[in-house]
C-alpha cells in the first residue's frame, strides 16, 4: 500500500492508523531479522503515536497526507529520546535531547514512527555491509546489497516494512539503494531540506530527502521536507511550493537530454538499454529528446571527492582522535585519506566546483533534465569488490558511485526511480537530474513515467499484494 493509498483509506474509514502499523510492525518481527534494515525499532512509541492519529483524525482535525501514517527515519537523524548511531560505535549510546528538523516535521505532519533505519557506518560508503551491527540485505536477493548509505531505508520501503523513510545523500547515498533496491528517492537541491539535527558528514555536501515506493509518495514527502529553516545556516529561503504532480500529465513542452559521454560509458548494456527505453516513453508522453554533451564527468567526481574526503577528515578529527578503534576499517581509511589532503586542493575543488555548476547551468537552458543512469548495474553481490564493466574490471564502490557523486557537487536536484529489471528480476535505475530548485519538475516527468509503466515491487512487498509467493534467496 502507497502513502497516498492509506491516507485515503484512513479518511474512509476502512482502516486505522493501529491497523497499518500493527500490519509494518508484524512485518518488521518477521523480516528484520533477515533484512537487517532497521537499527532501531520503536513499538511502543509508533503505537501510542497511531493511537493519537486515529483520536484527532476522528475528531476532524486533519494534520495533511502523512496524519497517521507509519514511517522510519535514517539512524542519523537526531530523536529525542531515541537511540541514534550513525551506523558506529561511536554514537552508539547518543541519545538525542531533540528532534532533527526533519524528524519535527513529520511528527508535527502526525506521522507515525516506526523506528530508526540502518546504514553504512557514517554514512561513509556504498554497500551498507557495516562491520558493528551487520549487513542490510537486498529485499530482491538476501545475497545482495541494498545500496548505501541509506540501505536500510531502501529495504524497508522495499519489502513494505514502512510506507516511507527518510535519507540523506552525499555522494548518493538516497539515489543508490534506490535504485538497487526498486523504489523511488529524491535528493533535493542544497538548502531545500533542512540539516539540523542530522549527523553531517560533508557539511557543504549533505543533503536529505525521503525514499518511497512512488513519485507521487516522494512528492508528498518533500511537501513536509522542505521549508526554510533558520537554524540551518545552509537552508535557503523559498516561497511554498506544491511539489504533488497532477493526475494527468503530458509532457509536451520540455527537452530531455540524452548525454553522448560519460553517463552512458561503462554501463551494463541491461543498464543503457533500459533508460534509453524510459527516454522513449517520455518522448511519446510529448516530450522531445535532445543528444547532448556534459561537462567532464571524471573531473566533477575528483572535485566531489577531495571536498567529501576532506569535510570528514573534519568532522570525525576530534572522535577519530580519541576512538580510532571504534571504526571501522574501510570508513577509518577513507578519513584517513581526507586528512592527507592539502588545503591548497581543497580550495581548488571548491574554485572549479563553481565553475563548473556554471557550465552545468549554460547546459541546462537547452534541455529541461538529462536522463542517465543512475548506477552502472544492477546491485552486486554482498562483499563482491569488483564489477565487469565495458569489458574492464572496476571497483564496485567507485563503480556506483560514478554517476551520482557529481550531483552532490554541483548541488542540483535529482529523482531516482525504477527503469525495469535485469535478467535475474533485479531492480535497474533511472536518475533525472534537473537545474537547481527544478523537483516539481522533475516530480511531475517521473510521475507521468511511472503512470505508464507501472509500480516495479520487490517479492516481499508483491507477495502482500497476492503477485509473487516468497522473496528472492540466492
Amino acid at each position: 500500500m502507497t502513502v497516498l493509498e492509506a491516507a485515503a483509506a484512513l479518511r474512509e474509514g476502512k482502516l486505522s492508523s493501529v491497523d497499518l502499523t500493527l500490519d509494518c510492525l508484524q512485518l518488521i518481527k518477521e523480516w528484520n531479522p533477515r533484512l537487517n534494515a532497521f537499527q532501531t525499532i520503536t513499538a511502543e512509541r509508533a503505537l501510542e503515536d497511531a493511537r493519537r492519529a486515529d483520536r484527532e483524525l476522528a475528531a476532524g482535525a486533519d494534520r495533511g497526507v502523512f496524519h497517521g501514517i507509519p514511517i522510519a527515519h535514517k539512524d542519523l537523524f537526531c530523536t529525542k529520546g531515541i537511540l541514534t548511531t550513525s551506523g558506529s560505535k561511536v554514537f552508539g549510546g547518543f541519545v538525542p535531547r531533540e528532534d532533527a528538523a526533519v524528524v519535527e516535521r513529520f511528527a508535527a505532519a502526525g506521522a507515525v514512527l516506526l523506528g530508526k533505519t540502518a546504514m553504512h557506518e557514517h554514512a561513509f560508503g556504498i554497500t551498507s555491509n557495516n562491520p558493528h551491527y551487520g549487513a542490510v540485505r537486498n529485499p530482491w536477493d538476501l545475497e545482495r546489497i541494498p545500496g548505501g548509505s541509506s540501505g536500510g531505508s531502501g529495504a524497508a520501503v522495499a519489502a513494505g516494512l514502512a510506507l516511507l523513510a527518510t535519507g540523506s545523500d552525499t555522494g548518493g547515498s538516497i539515489r543508490v539503494p534506490a535504485s538497487y533496491c526498486g523504489v523511488v528517492g529524491l535528493k533535493p537541491t542544497f538548502g531545500l531540506v533542512s540539516k539540523r539535527g542530522a549527523l553531517p558528514l560533508g557539511f557543504s555536501l549533505d543533503t536529505a530527502g525521503p525514499l518511497a515506493a512512488t513519485v507521487r509518495d516522494a512528492a508528498a514527502a518533500l511537501n513536509v521536507m522542505a521549508g526554510h529553516d533558520p537554524l540551518d545556516p545552509s537552508s535557503a529561503k523559498r516561497p511554498f511550493e506544491d511539489y504533488m504532480p497532477p493526475e494527468r500529465i503530458d509532457l509536451t513542452g520540455l527537452t530531455i537530454g540524452l548525454p553522448r559521454n560519460f553517463f552512458f560509458e561503462k554501463l551494463d548494456p541491461q543498464v543503457d538499454n533500459a533508460v534509453h527505453l524510459m527516454a522513449y516513453v517520455a518522448q511519446d508522453l510529448g516530450a522531445t529528446l535532445r543528444e547532448v554533451r556534459v561537462p567532464d564527468g571524471e573531473q566533477l567526481n575528483a572535485i566531489a571527492q577531495i571536498c567529501l574526503l576532506a569535510e570528514a577528515a573534519s568532522v570525525h578529527e576530534p572522535y577519530l582522535r580519541k576512538q580510532r578503534s571504534a571504526y571501522g576499517e574501510d570508513v577509518r581509511a577513507l578519513l584517513d585519506m581526507g586528512r592527507l589532503i592539502p588545503a591548497t586542493d581543497y580550495l581548488q575543488a571548491q574554485r572549479l566546483r563553481r565553475r563548473m555548476l556554471k557550465v552545468y547551468s549554460i547546459l541546462f537552458r537547452e534541455v529541461d533534465c538529462l536522463f542517465v543512469p543512475c548506477t552502472p548495474m544492477a546491485a552486486p553481490l554482498i562483499g563482491q569488490n569488483q564489477v565487469l564493466l565495458g569489458g574492464e574490471m572496476e571497483d564496485v564502490r567507485l563503480a556506483t558511485t560514478r554517476l551520482v557523486r557529481g550531483v552532490n557537487a554541483l548541488g542540483l536536484p535529482a529523482l531516482a526511480m525504477p527503469a525495469g529489471q535485469a535478467q535475474g528480476s533485479l531492480p535497474l535505475g533511472l536518475q533525472i537530474i534537473g537545474p537547481a530548485w527544478s523537483e516539481a519538475r522533475l516530480l511531475r516527468i517521473g510521475a507521468a513515467l511511472e503512470d505508464r509503466i507501472g509500480v516495479s515491487r520487490a517479492p516481499l512487498s508483491a507477495a502482500r499484494a497476492g503477485q509473487a509467493n516468497t522473496p528472492v534467496e540466492s
